[in-house]
């Protein structure tokens, strides 16, 4: 194993287990600045103002339960999923492969070994226009998401000009936690009903990166009820 990989490995196993494992433990979120470093991360941000200036960014969905309700009151932002594979993605795949290594020391940690996949990469941008997320929870349906991670992208930001603020609302708490949307700022929370949490207007550009990481037991479980439901369905439907 070269030495700069080796180094890198060892620190990531550090912050894992001295920082980011007795946080989740204890307030269910943790962020870390200046993760990638200033000439990393600008080349991250470089490849997602690219995925938003050629258009590829859309808007993002809802989920059931916003019947009649204008997308742009729940959600403003628009997204892109990318899998770090794509032609000039590869400063995505190298943060997409250091918060693996991150989550699987965490997790064999925390007891939970069973973390074996994750989503695509949401690169996500609020345009500025003053729309946010709502209050809303990531898995409310245990759909096998554990874990959020968010990489933030905003250079300069000042969140009483600009806004955008993360607050996390935890569960039992007497308090919210507001996360700023920092550049090079990275975040993980506990993706279900344990952590509310909305995204408040933004009034500038705001670029971010998410990443869920999936319980593989109750992914397979949602994926066997998602199933069940549809071949009910076109079975109801069936003349």
């Amino acid at each position: 194993m070269p030495l700069l990989q080796h180094i890198m490995d060892v620190d990531l196993e550090k912050l894992a287990l001295h920082r980011i494992v007795p946080c989740l433990l204890n307030c269910g979120f943790f962020y870390l600045d200046d993760f990638l470093g200033d000439l990393i991360g600008h080349c991250v941000l470089d490849q997602v103002k690219e995925l938003h200036d050629s258009g590829l960014l859309h808007d993002g969905q809802l989920a059931g339960g916003w019947s009649g309700v204008s997308r742009r009151h729940i959600r403003g932002d628009k997204i892109a999923w990318v899998s770090g594979t794509e032609e000039g993605c590869e400063a995505i795949s190298f943060f997409l492969s250091l918060i693996d290594k991150l989550v699987t020391v965490c997790m064999a940690q925390l007891g939970k070994t069973n973390i074996r996949e994750r989503s695509k990469a949401m690169v996500a941008c609020y345009p500025g226009n003053g729309t946010g997320y709502v209050k809303h929870v990531d898995n409310p349906n245990a759909d096998g998401r554990c874990v959020t991670c968010i990489y933030y992208l905003n250079k300069n930001w000042d969140a009483k000009e600009h806004g955008g603020i993360l607050r996390i609302f935890p569960e039992g708490k007497s308090y919210v936690a507001d996360i700023e949307p920092i550049f090079d700022r990275l975040l993980f929370f506990w993706s279900d009903r344990r952590n509310p949490h909305e995204v408040q207007p933004s009034y500038s550009m705001r670029y971010a990166i998410t990443v869920w990481y999936f319980d593989a037991e109750e992914r397979a479980e949602a994926k066997r009820r998602f199933r069940d439901l549809t071949a009910s369905s076109q079975e109801r439907s069936t003349p």
